[in-house]
C-alpha cells in the first residue's frame, strides 16, 4: 500500500511538474494524456478512486484517533500503538496528499485549457487585427487615390469652366459683331433703296428734259 501511494505521489509530482514547467512536447503530452483520461468513462473511474481513498483516509484518521484515546486512556501507548498510530498516520498524509495533488493536477489541467483556449482566441483576434489593418491601409489608399483623382477632376472642371466662360465671351463678342453687321447692311439697304430712288427721280428728270428738249426744237 505504501509503495503505491508513493509511486501515484510520483507520478502526480511529475505530471504536475510538467504541467507547470514546458520542457519540449512534454506539456503537451501530458495534456493529451489528461483529455483522453477525462473522456468516456474516466471521470467516472478517477472520481471512484478518489472517493475509495478519501473513505481510506477518513478510516485511517478514525484509526488515528482511535489509538490516542487509547492511549490518553492508559496514560501511555503501547509499541504495537505506536506503530500502528505511525502508520495510518504515514497513510493519512500520503493519501491526503496524493489527493490533494491530484485537485491541483486537475485544476491546472483545467485552467491551462482556458489559457490555451484564450491564446488561440487572442491568435485569432490579432489574425482579425492585422486584416483590419490591413484592410484600413488599403482604405486609406483607395482615399489618397480619390482625393488626387478628385483633384485632377476639380482641376479640369475649373480649366473646362474658364474655357466655357471664354467661349461665352467670344460669342457674346460675335452676336455684337452680328448685330453691329446686321445693323450696317439694314443701313447700306436703306441707303440703297435711297440711292435707287433718287436714281429713278433722276432719270425721269432726264427724260422729261429729253422731251422739252424735243419740244423746243421741233
Amino acid at each position: 500500500m505504501m509503495q503505491l501511494l508513493f509511486l501515484v505521489l510520483f507520478v502526480e509530482g511529475v505530471v504536475a511538474f510538467l504541467l507547470m514547467v514546458k520542457i519540449g512536447p512534454l506539456r503537451e503530452l501530458v495534456m493529451k494524456a489528461l483529455d483522453q483520461i477525462k473522456t468516456g468513462k474516466g471521470p467516472a473511474t478517477v472520481k471512484t478512486i478518489a472517493g475509495t481513498m478519501f473513505v481510506i483516509l477518513l478510516s485511517n484518521l478514525t484509526s488515528i484517533l482511535k489509538i490516542q484515546n487509547k492511549g490518553s486512556k492508559l496514560g501511555t501507548m503501547t509499541p504495537m500503538d505506536q506503530v500502528l498510530w505511525r502508520t495510518h498516520l504515514l497513510e493519512a498524509s500520503l493519501m491526503g496528499f496524493s489527493l490533494f495533488l491530484g485537485f491541483l493536477v486537475d485544476r491546472m489541467h483545467h485552467y491551462l485549457q482556458k489559457l490555451i483556449g484564450l491564446r488561440s482566441r487572442i491568435g485569432a483576434s490579432k489574425q482579425e487585427m492585422e486584416k483590419l489593418e490591413k484592410e484600413k491601409l488599403k482604405l486609406k489608399e483607395m482615399e489618397e487615390k480619390a482625393s488626387i483623382e478628385i483633384k485632377l477632376l476639380q482641376e479640369q472642371v475649373s480649366t473646362l469652366t474658364e474655357d466655357l466662360r471664354k467661349l461665352n465671351l467670344e460669342s457674346d463678342e460675335k452676336d455684337k459683331r452680328v448685330e453691329t453687321a446686321e445693323a450696317r447692311v439694314a443701313a447700306l439697304q436703306r441707303q440703297s433703296a435711297d440711292l435707287l430712288l433718287e436714281y429713278d427721280r433722276l432719270l425721269e428728270d432726264n427724260q422729261n428734259l429729253q422731251t422739252q428738249a424735243l419740244g423746243y426744237r421741233s
